[in-house]
This record gives structure tokens, sequence and C-alpha cells, in this order.
């Protein structure tokens, strides 16, 4: 009988496959290792951006025309300092018009204390008479104490008049004050958009740009595996591209507490001093990120691993028997992987796992070479 070549291709792939199996429970030696607990400690490269610790738009915060200016770009100031000075006629004319008023109303409260005083004296002389029968005629006692009372009504109003005046006076004193613009914390000026003669006012452009650079935040996206390993204080190293041959460093300072939707990081500030100016805003920065645990973890060969369609595990060996143990994969080091699962140290697994060592089977091993 004649065999097509379909068929003996078939049989002959059956034959390699049953002896594969075949070996591997009767008697092959598969090599083996054990789970080992140890301390995670490795860094990732994470990128982050350098930005001024402070920094601050500064404009007009009243209408006017640039006077002078005494700032420009990479002016180093104080706070205090004076940056710039603005004039304001309209300002001026308002405050003419409030002082004015305000004297006006002062003369009137004169006047009308005058004659309260008057009207006051003559009340009483009236009323002490009238305590003479037929000496005052009682209407008269009444019209002096209604005019009294008129003129102290008066002087009240004044009074009042007085302190919005006042009031006033003292809110285009304040104004005038916004005519000069001064730095509110040491810095350098990074950008001027103004000469003088210009005008401004305060829904306009930035007349300056202050930042603080002598100190600087780094802020690192960091990505949701490693949120956990985060520990506020402690000391980050990181590079940037201007000075490949130098590391910085940087303390974790902040973090947001909560994930970006999108990137799935949470943003992480580090402080960084700059004294001597080598760094500045806008730099790109290659973190060292630290990733370490607080207890140590398992691990195993990453070859140990083995990840179906359906699930991902390690073959453990018990008493020469092969056991499926589903784990879950952590930070990779090296060689050696994290996982975890029902496992614990000390068990014996296979070193490089497949799916094809069935549970259940016979398994002969051999130690692994170091």
């Amino acid at each position: 009988m004649k065999r097509s070549p379909f068929v003996i291709i078939v049989v002959a792939m059956l034959c390699v496959r049953l002896g594969h199996v075949a070996a591997q429970g009767t008697g092959t030696a598969l090599e083996t290792t054990k789970v080992v607990a140890q301390a995670l400690s490795k860094t990732v490269v994470i990128p982050g951006d350098l930005t001024a610790y402070q920094g601050v738009d500064i404009r007009a915060k009243v209408s006017g025309f640039v006077e002078s200016i005494a700032v420009d770009r990479g002016t180093w100031v104080k706070r205090g300092q004076t940056l710039a000075r603005l004039s304001a006629p309209e300002l001026r004319a308002q405050r003419a018009e409030a002082e004015a008023k305000l004297q006006a109303v002062r003369a009137q409260q004169a006047e009308a204390q005058a004659k309260m005083v008057s009207a006051q004296s003559t009340y009483d002389r009236l009323k002490s008479a009238s305590a003479t029968p037929g000496v005052v005629a009682g209407n008269d006692v009444d019209i002096a104490e209604r005019t009294f009372e008129a003129t102290r009504a008066q002087v009240d109003a004044l009074m009042n008049s007085g302190m919005a005046a006042e009031s006033n006076v003292k809110a285009v004193s304040e104004l005038e004050a916004y005519l000069g613009l001064t730095a509110p914390f040491d810095g350098v000026i990074t950008q001027r958009n103004v000469h003088p003669g210009s005008l401004v006012a305060p829904s306009g452009e930035a007349m300056l740009r202050l930042e603080q650079v002598s100190r600087l935040r780094l802020t690192v996206p960091v990505p949701e595996t490693y949120v956990g390993t985060i520990m506020n204080g402690g000391r980050v190293d990181f590079r940037v591209t201007a000075f490949p041959d130098q590391t910085f460093q940087g303390v974790i300072a902040r973090l947001a507490h909560s994930l970006d939707m999108k990137t799935r990081s949470m943003q992480v500030e580090l402080d960084v001093l700059n004294p001597k100016l080598t760094l500045a805003p806008g730099m790109f920065a290659e973190v060292q990120w630290p990733i370490s645990r607080a207890q140590a973890t398992l691990v195993v060969p990453t070859t140990a691993v083995v990840r179906t369609s359906e699930r991902q595990f390690v073959v453990r060996v018990r008493n020469g028997v092969a056991e499926w143990v589903d784990v879950r994969r952590g930070e990779v080091t090296g060689k050696v992987v994290e996982v975890f699962g029902n496992l614990r140290e000390g068990d014996v697994v296979i070193v490089r796992g497949n799916d094809e060592i069935r549970e259940g089977a016979k398994i002969t091993t051999t130690a692994a070479k170091s």
C-alpha cells in the first residue's frame, strides 16, 4: 500500500512530539533553581523638566505710560527693588479733584459746626429763660430747639461726607502707588516687553517676567508602576544635555497624589539647589529614578516565567512532580524578575519553563549552573 508524503510528515512530527514528552516524563534532567528573596534596588531613566522655583509676570495695575524702566533681560534684582515707573495724568487729575472735594467738605463742616454751636447756645438761653413765666413765648423755645436739631443733623451728614471724601483721596493715592513697580522676590528678569513711552494697562501683555533660578523645580512624570516606590525626601540624581559629564541632584518635595488619566503617571516635584546658576529653567533632564521596596520580594530567572494566552506561571517541582503556579511579574533586574503569587523562598522552579511541561508530570531535575 502506497502512503502519501503528507501522512508520512504528520507521523514524523507526532513521533518527535511524543518522544519529547516521553523524555520529560522518563528521566531527562531539567535545569532548576530556587526561588530567592532579595531587596529590589535599581534605577530607571525618566524624562523631567526644570522650571523656575518662582516665576511671575509683572503687569501694570493701572493704565498709563512707561516713564522709566530700570531693568532689562538678564538683570538681577532684589525683593522690593523698583523695576519701572509709570505716568498717569488722569490719576493726578483725579487726586486733585478728590482733594478739592475734601477741602470743600471740611469748610462746610466748619461752617455747620459754628451754626450748630450758635443754635445750641440760643436754645439753651431760651429754655433757661422760659423757666420764668411770661418772659419767653413757648413757641420761640420750640423753634430754637428745632433749629438746633437741624444744624446738628447737618453736621452729622457733613461728617459722613468728609469720611467719604477722605476715602476717595486715599483710594486715588493707593492707585498712584501702583505707578511704581517693584520686585516681589529676588530673581532675574527673563523677559522685557516695553520701553519708555509704551502705553500699558492691566489687561495688556506683561511688562516684565521675573524668575527665581537660584532654586529650581524638577517635574518628573512617574509612571503608575513606580508610584508605590516614591519616598518623600529622597535624593535623586539627574543629568542634562548641556552638561553630559556632570550629575546633579534633587530632593523629592511634592507629590500630586493624583494620576494623569491619559499618561497614567503622577507628577512629582523635586527641589534643586542651583547656587552657581549652572542649570536653567526649560532644560530637559534625564532622571535616574530609584526603584526600591520596603520589603524583600521573591525573584526567579526571567526565563522561568511562562506566558500563554490564558495565564502566566512558573513550573514548580515538588517531590519530582511538576506544578503550574500562577504569578504576576514585577520589576526586571538583570536576568531575574520579581514574581508575586503562591510561592515561597526556597521553592524549586524550572529555569526554562514552557507549557509543554504538563502539570503532574514526573520530573527529573538538575541544579542550575552558577
